[in-house]
């Protein structure tokens, strides 16, 4: 494959464009100046300097080594990035390499298809169709694929569909290896010798993360436990991660993402030890003090349960919300969140349960109550509320304890 390369902040003081292809020639890529067959154009994007240079490299490149696409034919192409919004759901950024991709084709994209409802190009604007070199946002698919799949056109949804549960069947079949483990019973297993590897399921708020974390995991010493990555992708936590979970014993570790709904209820059920972070160094400390058998006690979230907000009473000067509890349990002084349009309005203690007129210590699913909070008087009908408290996980001491 040809390569041009593009030396760029040429205007940047003190930058020596010099070092810079010194450094590539030691990786076989020789600049012609120097006697070799590769182009570098130094360019600045700031000030636009020497773009048009770039571009006609671009093009006498392709034109030597005839790289050709005929846009008239199926698109294919690769998946730049991918991600999970919380709008217009997963999105994905798509190079068109070969054909033409439009509006409505039937696309596959690793274990992810739909229908292309829309495209945004690069300045936002909404484009019916995409010939070779674009890259483009495409919205409709039914899930998040990973950077790097190729994508291709289907004459119909049901073959695409056929196809893609076909990638997803092969992807779940080369990642299976053997029950259940949380990151603490880990621990104490690899202090004592008895496990040499922990089998991890990774996922982020978007590709980037998911490949800076995979990037920082590799680095964790690994001489007594190796660490194995059976699943590393951007999106929520849904039942499907859930499944590979129980079926490969692995411990399921979230950044900056959320379950889907109904994934905490399987997951609490079949012991799935879930771990969601917000912070990559919290992570991969977690991580390497399970590898080592030291890690400490912890203050973790337990989820309790699930109400939805049916009616909305005043009282004195403030309001207390009617709820029918969904799942689970709501207990008195217990912590809960509030949800409106999957956005969090108000986090904080429960200060008020009630049941019919009288003050009660909990309610369980399938039963009505009335919440009430001091700090929040917000309420609408609709609302969710998660109810959770918080708890030691008891794990292995350290060695020097």
């Amino acid at each position: 494959m040809p390569i041009v390369v593009a030396i760029n902040k040429i205007d940047k003081p003190g930058v020596q464009p010099d070092r810079v292809k010194q450094e590539l020639a030691e990786y076989g890529l020789t600049p012609e100046e120097w006697g070799g067959d590769t182009i570098m154009v130094p360019v600045s994007a700031m000030q636009r300097k020497n773009l048009d240079s770039l571009l006609e490299m671009v093009l006498l490149v392709a034109a030597v080594s005839d790289l050709e696409a005929n846009p008239d034919r199926p698109a294919k192409g690769t998946v730049i990035e991918a991600n999970l919004d919380k709008t217009r759901g997963p999105v994905a950024t798509l190079l068109v390499q070969n054909g033409t991709l439009r509006v409505g084709d039937s696309l596959v994209a690793g274990a992810a298809f739909g229908k292309v409802r829309a495209m945004i190009d690069d300045q936002g604007r909404r484009v019916k169709a995409a010939t070779p070199s674009f890259a483009v946002e495409v919205l409709g698919l039914n899930n998040v694929p990973a950077a790097g799949d190729e994508f291709s056109i289907f004459q119909s949804e049901k073959e695409a569909r056929a196809i893609a549960m076909a990638n997803a069947k092969r992807q779940r079949l080369s990642r299976l290896t053997q029950g259940p483990i949380s990151l603490a019973s880990f621990s104490a297993q690899a202090q004592a010798g008895e496990l040499k590897a922990l089998n991890l399921i990774l996922k982020a708020d978007v590709q980037g993360s998911v490949e800076a974390i995979v990037g920082a995991l590799k680095q964790l010493p690994q001489n007594e436990v190796q660490l194995r990555l059976l699943l590393a992708a951007p999106g929520e936590i849904t039942q499907t991660d859930i499944d590979l979970a129980m079926a490969s014993d692995a411990v399921i570790v979230g950044f900056n993402t959320a379950l889907a709904p109904g994934a905490r209820e399987t997951a609490d059920a079949a012991g799935i030890d879930v771990r969601e972070y917000n912070i990559i160094y919290k992570l991969l400390e977690d991580l390497q003090s399970a590898m080592a058998g030291l890690l400490e006690p912890e203050l973790v979230e337990e989820p309790l349960g699930r109400a939805e907000v049916r009616l909305v009473f005043p009282v004195g000067r403030g309001k207390v919300a009617g709820c029918y509890i969904q799942s689970g349990k709501v207990i008195r002084k217990c912590k809960l969140r509030v949800y409106r349009a999957g956005e969090v309005l108000y986090e904080g203690n429960l200060d008020s349960l009630k049941r019919l007129k009288d003050n009660v210590k909990e309610v369980n699913a399938g039963y009505e109550c009335g919440i009430g909070l001091d700090k929040f008087n917000d309420w609408a009908e609709g609302d969710i509320i998660e109810a959770f408290q918080m708890t030691y996980q008891h794990r292995m001491p350290s060695a020097a304890a």
